[in-house]
């Protein structure tokens, strides 16, 4: 054994017995002929004293010692007379007598401290360095409790932990497939599946009943914050249920990993909210509720007053910041420079404050009396102190977007999107398609299979814009960290639902032929939910992106720079796959 003990577990109680420890040298420190050093291992710190003055060979060791160096070092447990609070281990020390190198380090790039100097490339390019270190190691450890805890919630509920394929057909619909050249069928296929979706409910077919996987999945689409070319699904599919039994299902799941994750206790059933009011309320189909701040229509008080930009526009719309009537001219200008990027695209804001004695003061005082203003503060329910934000357009749905990111930057100006604060709830009631400009048809907002709402089926062949899903998700601090329908188990509705987003029967057949052929053999009832597992994580773990609870995430391009991935193939592998690449000059 290399070690008997870790450099986290020895406490005051072990003083006297001697232990070896083995792990990474953080820091050395050298005072008179005393050297200290502080090892690490992904357990912990301790702190080792090597007393150089008496032994040659101990002293000619330890002087050998640098940042990193892999070491095993044998001693006596002893109190610290200088004892760190900080540190588990703070109140003892190692009285080293034995050292051994195990292996030597060169200088690491960055410092393997909790604050590093390194930068995001760097430390990407040496990720597993910078997993050393402990806030993102900390990460890796919260996942893994993460998904021990989902599968003892799903075990204990009857689900079947099922393995799906990763090289499946491409599929039309959706973010665009990874593709994988198949060496043995020249010019044809496989992609990465971008979800278990049809296979999951060919599980159902099968009787499997309750089916789930802690999946990866790819999707080759442009990356943000939450976004990863390959990432990890919670999914999950149930047999001989409605709508109401997965949301109880998966809401219980949900309140298991706060209790047992985060040691919060919710007991209150999560808001549902259906999908119209969270676009006309907050402009987001994922609304924070951390903070108030709805939305209030003003056309009926701002219209027809002069104010051409008003008078002109299709939707004028505030919201009312508590106690932020204090703001400058400078933070109200900085505000409205804010809406104005082209990545938001407002033309202006108009403001109105609230002062002490009731009168409402705005950008916009010489179309408007104070009896008017004064309708304005009643409709935003404002006080004194209060500041009022108004933003208008010829697009309503756009001018709410625009104001649901004016919204969020106030929250977080105000202090009030903290991260240790939780705001749960299920949007539901979705539409069933949106309008592609691009491919000029209706698209499936969620994906094809989605079950529409029974009382809507008639407006399929009539008004099929207005049809709403039997579509939820599950949306926690303005993220959706989960999502899922029930689904078409019929073969005629699913023909309907193909006819309308565009696909021949021919077509229909080719992608889809072997799902709509089960489903003639006894397709049960059924729906289902994937949840997205570093979104999770990421929100446990207080982080803004996704990418520090993934062992090896990809860079903002794509690209994993420590492997040097995606990279070009050699000519005899594409002879091998039957492949010629021709490069886009323009690109």
């Amino acid at each position: 054994m290399f070690r008997s003990n870790t450099c986290g577990e020895l406490r005051l109680a072990d003083a006297g017995s001697k232990v070896t420890l083995a792990g990474w040298v953080q820091r050395v420190r050298k005072m008179g002929g005393m050297t200290f050093v502080d090892l690490r291992d992904r357990y912990g710190i301790t702190q080792v004293v090597f007393n150089t003055e008496h032994d040659s060979a101990l002293n000619e060791a330890a002087n050998r010692l640098g940042r990193e160096f892999v070491i095993q070092v044998t001693g006596t447990v002893a109190e610290r007379t200088s004892k760190n609070p900080h540190l588990p281990t703070g109140d003892i020390e190692i009285i080293a007598d034995e050292l051994n190198i195990l292996n030597a380090s060169e200088v690491p790039p960055f410092t393997i401290e909790d604050e590093s100097d390194g930068g995001d490339d760097i430390r990407m390019r040496y990720r597993y360095l910078d997993i050393r270190r402990t806030p993102v190691r900390q990460n890796l450890e919260l996942r893994h409790r993460m998904t021990m805890e989902v599968r003892r919630y799903l075990d204990s509920k009857g689900f079947l932990e099922i393995e799906t394929p990763m090289l499946v057909g491409s599929t039309p619909e959706g973010a665009r497939d990874f593709v994988v050249p198949s060496r043995m069928n020249p010019g044809q296929f496989y992609a990465l599946p971008q979800s278990p979706q049809t296979l999951k409910q060919l599980l159902m077919v099968a009787g499997m009943d309750r089916y789930f996987q802690i999946v990866k999945c790819f999707r080759d689409e442009d990356l943000r914050a939450d976004r990863q070319p390959e990432f990890t699904q919670i999914d999950c599919e149930m047999s001989f249920v409605e709508q109401d039994d997965i949301i109880t299902l998966f809401e219980g799941m949900a309140k298991h990993l706060f209790k047992t994750i985060r040691g919060i206790e919710l007991t209150e059933p999560f808001i549902r909210m259906p999908w119209a009011d969270a676009m006309k309320y907050y402009g987001s189909d994922k609304p924070d509720l951390r903070f108030d701040m709805k939305f209030v229509e003003l056309m009926d008080v701002l219209k027809g007053h002069g104010f051409s930009v008003f008078d002109n526009a299709a939707y004028i719309g505030g919201i009312c910041a508590k106690g932020a009537a204090s703001y400058t001219r400078k933070q109200l200008d900085a505000l409205t420079e804010f809406v104005k990027r082209p990545q938001i695209g407002a033309k202006g804001m108009v403001y109105a404050r609230v002062e002490a004695d009731g009168n409402v003061k705005s950008s916009v005082d010489k179309f408007y009396t104070q009896e008017v203003l004064q309708q304005m503060k009643a409709a935003m329910g404002a006080e004194p102190g209060d500041l009022i934000l108004i933003l208008s357009g010829d697009d309503a749905m756009r001018t709410r977007k625009q104001l649901c990111e004016l919204r969020l930057e106030m929250g977080r100006q105000l202090g009030l999107r903290d991260k240790d604060k939780f705001a749960c709830l299920w949007v539901v009631d979705f539409p069933m398609f949106e309008w592609s400009d691009e491919e000029q048809r209706l698209m499936a907002m969620h994906h094809p299979f989605t079950h529409p709402k029974d009382e809507d089926i008639p407006l399929l062949d009539t008004k099929p814009e207005d049809v709403r899903a039997d579509a939820y998700d599950m949306v926690i601090n303005g993220v959706e960290v989960g999502g899922g329908s029930i689904r078409i188990h019929d073969s005629a509705l699913q023909a309907k639902m193909f006819e309308i987003l565009g696909f021949t029967p021919e077509k229909a057949q080719e992608q889809f032929g072997f799902l709509m052929n089960a489903f003639k053999f006894g397709a049960p009832p059924h729906g289902g939910l994937a949840y997205g597992l570093d979104r999770w994580v990421s929100l446990f773990a207080g982080l803004d992106s996704i990418r520090d609870c993934i062992a090896f995430p990809k860079n903002n391009s794509g690209r994993d720079v420590m492997l040097d991935a995606p990279a070009a193939l050699d000519q005899k592998q594409l002879d091998e796959l039957s492949l010629e690449v021709v490069l886009d000059e323009k690109k």
